[in-house]
This record gives structure tokens, C-alpha cells and sequence, in this order.
């Protein structure tokens, strides 16, 4: 005869997996066939509150989160000295000098990135203006730059970080209500070039490379409109990137190299932004 009693009481019932309302359920969150889901939750929150803001268009900066202010890339390299002084024969610390001399050359594009931040900050129409805001990774270094020049003079920025092994902490000067954290590096992406009036790119590894290239690739096919990309430090740039040698193998065409061009200061850069899109008829909402 079959039992009358209930299999299990209700406290294993109310706390079963299959129980758990769907969003309130972390693990069936996280599953493979949700993914589609998180996808559309990792753009949806920025987009709305893009748009709570008021935010109608960026300028994108990127490059280095390696690349310190002056002061602090000074005194990394008094210590890379120091350390080689009390150990002359060991390779590593002599590598390490070398590579700290490096960063301190490049520390002046510190200061380039902060000023280029207030000149397109000071630009738009004041602190609650978001006609045009700066965007950046949300990171250190150049990115944090860009996000100071526009907090020296008040002005909203945004910054867009991304969840990483090795967790990345947002810079202090992105403004509170505009610093975003994604999973997908592909909805990040989206974001970055959604508002873009202009990518400036300064030196950087290969997350500054990735956004560049995949930028020019867009730009190339056609996927997106067409928008200024500025490479600030030719001497970098031809270092690394020689555009002509890829017209020559024939991989690229002639045309394709004005897709970008070079800059060595920030107003350079704004100006020659400001020139473009008065060329193309579509200037960034800013005040002359």
C-alpha cells in the first residue's frame, strides 16, 4: 500500500534549487543557456543609466594603464635605481631600470591625456552639460588622465571598466553615477563607440591596440560611421603600427590610411577633432 505521507517537509521544498524564483537564482544566472540574458543585462544597466544622465555624446580616450603621472613615475625609477645600485651584477634590476626610464619618458603623455580631459571638458556647456563627456576605460594611467582633466574643471566623465582576473579598481575621478563595470568585453566595446564623436589613442599594450584596431576595422567596413581617430606620439605610433608597409603588401588600401591621424599635444588633437567634424558637417555638441 502506498504511503500517504508528504516525501519530503516543506523546509527542503522552500529550499530547493528548483524553487528559487528565476532572478533570485544565482547559479541558473550564471548558466551557460543564460548567457544570453546576462549579455542583455550587462548593456541594458550602463544604457539606461547613460541616458538617465543625459549623456548624448563621448569622447573615447585610451591608453596605457601602465604609464603613471611624472611624480609617481620619478620616483619609480629612483627606487628601480636604488635597487640596481645595491645589486649591479643582477640582470632583472637592470631590466628593470630600463624599463622605468622608459615609463618616465612616457609619463609626459600623462599630462598630455589630463589636458586633452579639460579641453573637452571645458568645451561643453559647464558641469551639468553631458552635450559631450569624456570616456574612458576606468582604469589607471592614461585613463585616469583623461578622467581628472575633465574632474579639474568640474565636468562629468565616464569610465568603463571591465571585471578581470586581476581586478582592475576604477580611478577616483570618474564621476559617481558614471563608473560602470562589464563582464562582456564585447558590451564594453559597444558602449565605448555607441556616443563616440572621436577615439584618441595614446600609447598603450594590447588592450589599447585591440580598441584601436577593431575601431578602424569598423570604421573600414562600414559597420560604423565614420568618427576622428587621433593617435597622440607619431614616434610611438610609426614604432609599432606601419600603415604603409600594409598598403604595400596590399592587405589595406591607399585610402585606408586616413582612417586616423597623428597628434602631439593635446589642442592639436581637439582642434584637429573640431576641424573634422566641421569638414563633415556633424560638429560635437560644444560650445565654440
Amino acid at each position: 500500500m502506498a504511503s500517504s505521507e508528504p516525501s519530503s517537509d516543506r523546509a527542503i521544498l522552500l529550499n530547493s534549487p528548483s524553487y528559487r524564483q528565476a532572478d533570485q537564482d544565482p547559479e541558473f544566472l550564471a548558466h551557460g543557456h543564460t548567457r544570453g540574458v546576462r549579455l542583455h543585462l550587462d548593456y541594458l544597466k550602463a544604457q539606461l543609466l547613460l541616458e538617465e544622465h543625459g549623456i548624448q555624446h563621448t569622447i573615447v580616450v585610451f591608453g596605457s594603464t601602465r604609464i603613471p603621472d611624472p611624480e609617481m613615475a620619478r620616483r619609480s625609477l629612483d627606487e628601480a635605481r636604488a635597487a640596481h645600485a645595491s645589486a649591479p651584477d643582477d640582470e632583472g634590476l637592470e631590466r628593470k631600470v630600463a624599463v622605468a626610464e622608459r615609463l618616465r619618458a612616457k609619463s609626459r603623455y600623462y599630462d598630455l591625456a589630463r589636458e586633452f580631459g579639460r579641453l573637452v571638458s571645458v568645451a561643453s556647456g559647464g558641469p551639468d552639460d553631458c552635450s559631450v563627456v569624456i570616456a574612458t576605460g576606468g582604469g589607471p594611467g592614461i585613463m585616469e588622465a583623461a578622467n581628472r582633466g575633465a574632474f579639474d574643471v568640474g565636468a562629468k566623465s565616464i569610465g568603463f571598466n571591465i571585471t578581470l582576473p586581476h581586478e582592475q579598481f576604477p580611478n577616483p575621478y570618474i564621476t559617481p553615477g558614471l563608473c560602470f563595470r562589464f563582464h562582456y568585453f564585447a558590451i564594453r566595446k559597444l558602449h565605448f563607440l555607441l556616443r563616440a564623436k572621436a577615439l584618441v589613442v595614446f600609447p598603450g599594450g594590447y588592450g589599447t591596440l585591440d580598441e584601436l584596431f577593431e575601431t578602424l576595422a569598423l570604421i573600414q567596413t562600414r559597420k560604423i560611421e565614420p568618427v576622428p581617430v587621433v593617435l597622440i606620439g607619431r614616434s610611438y605610433w610609426r614604432e609599432i603600427f606601419n600603415v604603409d608597409f600594409l598598403v604595400d603588401e596590399g592587405v589595406i588600401d591607399a585610402e585606408d590610411r586616413d582612417l586616423f591621424w597623428f597628434a602631439e599635444t593635446a589642442k592639436e588633437a581637439w582642434d584637429g577633432i573640431l576641424l573634422w567634424h566641421e569638414s563633415a558637417g556633424t560638429p560635437p555638441c560644444v560650445t565654440p
